[in-house]
């Protein structure tokens, strides 16, 4: 059967980032970054809500290297759905010290769960925040009994301002959850705001964590969205054992202006002036959460 190519309808990413202004620590972990390969070998859903480029596993580790990562956390993105094929390659390349997020279905398998366990992943994602079809909500409960046993987590690209209800939702699971893209709050509500202060709240509990990461879908002052860093900053305060980062490279929602990681790298250097933090940021919350040795 033949497979329609679809053009790329997002910007690439930058080339060539820069180095961070500060050194980033020893075993240093992106905590979320994806890859995308040839239509041709890895298929995209008939419906997406962007058709990326090309960007293989070579590439991101180059930028990683130039961000001073050591470690890094591949996140299944949407367009794929279920078929975590080519992160299953990138895992057993062993080019790279490396864990995964995967996507799954509703009645995947418990040999299908052991076998992705076995090459590196670590969590399911759960997207409330996308039109992508996929895992519910509702699905969650059933899924956090299954993979407790496992060391896994739930990862949820969470949408707090369209969906006050999650907030309860959220709470009532009994495993480790992580929240990605700031909950997409809106920097311009400022910090009072109801979905602000819902994911304080969450995040105020044992088993709540979150990654700094996804800044465009926060704020509209590019390059550097200087208005997140309070935000960036609350959130480390309430939680500091369980915040980690991530550059969303190679950034398939900023579709317009495309972000340097380094900038992105920088910012998270000026939100932790103090090393002491940056590294539990940057290494000792992932190794904990994604089992790094």
């Amino acid at each position: 059967m033949s497979i329609e190519i679809r053009k790329p309808d997002i910007p690439a990413p930058v080339a060539t980032a820069h180095a961070p202004k500060a050194r980033f620590p020893a075993k240093a972990c992106d905590c979320h970054a994806h890859i995308f390969g040839p239509q041709e070998q890895y298929p995209l859903l008939p419906k997406t809500h962007f058709v990326p480029h090309v960007n293989p596993l070579a590439d991101y580790i180059r930028m990683e290297r130039i961000l001073g990562c050591e470690r890094g956390m591949l996140v299944q993105p949407s367009v794929y759905g279920t078929n975590n094929s080519l992160i299953v390659e990138a895992l057993q390349s062993k080019q790279f010290d490396l864990r995964a997020i995967a996507v799954v279905s509703a009645d995947i398998s418990d040999r299908e769960l052991e076998d992705l366990h076995a090459v590196g992943f670590r969590g399911i994602r759960i997207n409330t925040a996308s039109a992508t079809k996929g895992l519910k909500m509702s699905d969650a409960p059933r899924l956090a009994e299954r993979i407790r046993p496992m060391g896994w987590h739930l990862q949820f690209f969470a949408d707090l301002p369209g969906m006050p209800e999650l907030e309860a939702e959220l709470a009532k699971l009994k495993i480790d959850i992580v929240i990605d893209h700031f909950a997409k709050i809106q920097s311009a509500d400022g910090l009072d705001a109801p979905p602000f202060k819902a994911l304080l709240r969450l995040l105020a509990r044992d088993n709540c964590w979150a990654k700094l990461m996804g800044q465009y879908f926060v704020s509209a002052q590019f390059p550097h969205y200087p208005d997140i860093a309070p935000f960036a900053r609350a959130m480390i305060k309430t939680a500091p054992d369980r915040i980690v980062w991530g550059s969303d490279w190679p950034h398939p929602s900023a579709r317009e202006k495309m972000p340097d990681d380094g900038d992105l790298a920088d910012m998270l250097i000026d939100w932790t002036p103090e090393e002491a933090q940056r590294k539990k940021i940057l290494v000792d919350n992932p190794a904990r959460l994604y089992g790094f040795k």
